[in-house]
């Protein structure tokens, strides 16, 4: 018998597409490209508004990542388990991150983008790139180690150091996890702070349309799509080993822990083209945290994993290395043996490692690499320099979804994935806490 008296409350009604905020970026991108397209000068000229936009988010990173890893530490209790989890997490991130160098350095072999172009190295201007050489030399293991020690407890935040950061929030979730009871009402205090700063992300991606139609229409306007051009076998070969990679080799991961990589990607779609339209996986970093949390990742694992492969799991970034430095090899008529070209690849393991955290680091990282190997022309780079920006956001979209990818992976390697809530999350819907398993509400 029906109780018409209490009728079962009718599902929220869909949102209409306009309001979605995967739509929105979209539509945001697109303008941009068309202004800059056809009105260059005025394409440059809102580059502010896309630079305001990722300084919002950047003024968000550092407490949410900090909040995130200390509540999440701290709710464990059980230290060993963080141990666990930052191991498995660098077992991942050191294979993968060999894997697409290997996957790079095999592609430019096959297809040779940079063959018949018989560049003569004198004829370049290295005078372009000495601003990424310097930093190149700048950048050393050494120095990289000791700089992920902040000089002051606050200076991590001030100075936005997402490494800095993640070490100063672990040795304090730590701490706090150690004090036992007595550490209670701090992460009583810290959980509800948590709350405010992921409102405080909320309001801040409400702008993100904004900030990618002004960073889309500035890098259309200030590089033009006639650049492409010369240089469309790098740009297409990148981007389709890119995509390979994904699709094949990370898909492959993903359906061995029992998901779809085209679902992942699917539910981090509005995620996904704030990056290409900004150029920056960082732009996105909040966003991804929360929607790692809300897919039923545990927190402690989203904490450790997502900020550290921020820094250490750069899957576009190695493919690119290796690609790029083997484009260059093959225009200016450097015949590496294979001896030389491992070194290469060892080489870039390492000084990929040297420049994490820093801005612009795919290039600075390249230069750091050729600087080492004398054999590849460092003065090579001035050929790729004006495509470089359209290939940032090929390296930062696959850099974000690799990430993604690891953190599920490892989430199900300890066991503590919620399938329910990661099961309805992949089917578009959103289980609330107290409906697990009794069924589910559309995601917002």
């Amino acid at each position: 018998m029906i109780d018409v008296t209490h009728p079962a409350p009718l599902p929220p009604a869909a949102k209409p597409w306009y309001k979605h905020l995967y739509a929105q970026v979209l539509i945001a991108i697109i303008a941009g490209v068309l202004l800059g397209h056809f009105y260059p000068a005025t394409g440059e000229s809102v580059k502010p508004v896309g630079d305001a936009f990722i300084k919002l988010v950047k003024m968000v990173i550092a407490p949410v990542i900090f909040l995130t890893i200390v509540t999440g530490i701290a709710g464990m209790r059980d230290l060993a388990s963080v141990g666990r989890v930052a191991g498995k997490a660098f077992v991942y991130f050191f294979f993968f991150s060999t894997l697409a160098l290997i996957v790079g350095m095999i592609v430019a072999n096959v297809i040779q983008p940079g063959a018949g172009l018989n560049i003569d190295p004198a004829t370049l201007d290295a005078s372009k790139i000495s601003d990424y050489t310097a930093k190149a030399h700048d950048t050393t293991i050494t120095g990289f180690l000791t700089g992920i020690i902040p000089d002051t407890f606050v200076s991590a935040f001030s100075e936005g150091n997402i490494l800095q950061v993640l070490f100063v929030a672990i040795l304090f979730g730590v701490s706090l996890a150690l004090v036992g009871e007595r550490g209670e009402g701090v992460l009583n205090f810290l959980n509800d702070i948590s709350v405010a700063f992921f409102k405080l992300v909320a309001i801040v991606m409400k702008v993100a349309p904004i900030g990618a139609f002004g960073a889309m229409a500035f890098t259309i306007g200030k590089y033009g799509v006639g650049t492409l051009a010369n240089l469309a076998a790098l740009v297409g070969t990148f981007y389709l080993t890119s995509l390979l990679f994904v699709l094949v080799i990370l898909g492959t991961v993903a359906k061995l822990a029992g998901f779809s990589i085209l679902r992942l990607i699917s539910y981090l779609k509005a995620e996904l083209l704030l990056v290409l339209g900004t150029s920056s996986s960082e732009s996105a970093l909040p966003a991804l945290i929360e929607k790692m949390e809300r897919a039923g990742c545990p927190k402690s694992v989203v904490g450790l994993v997502v900020p550290t492969g921020y820094s250490f799991n750069l899957d576009g970034t190695n493919i690119y290395m290796t690609l790029a430095a083997l484009f260059i090899a093959q225009a200016t008529n450097v015949d590496l043996t294979l001896g030389q070209q491992i070194l290469l690849l060892s080489v870039a393991m390492l000084s990929s490692k040297g420049a994490a955290g820093v801005t612009g680091a795919g290039f600075i990282t390249l230069a750091a690499t050729l600087s080492i190997v004398p054999s590849v022309p460092v003065a090579g780079m001035a050929l790729i320099l004006g495509v470089d920006r359209f290939m940032s956001e090929c390296r930062s979209l696959t850099n974000f979804i690799g990430n993604a990818v690891a953190t599920v992976v490892v989430s199900r390697w300890e066991g503590a994935l919620d399938r329910d809530r990661f099961d309805a999350a992949m089917r578009g819907e959103e289980l609330r806490v107290d409906q697990l398993g009794a069924g589910a509400v559309p995601a917002e």
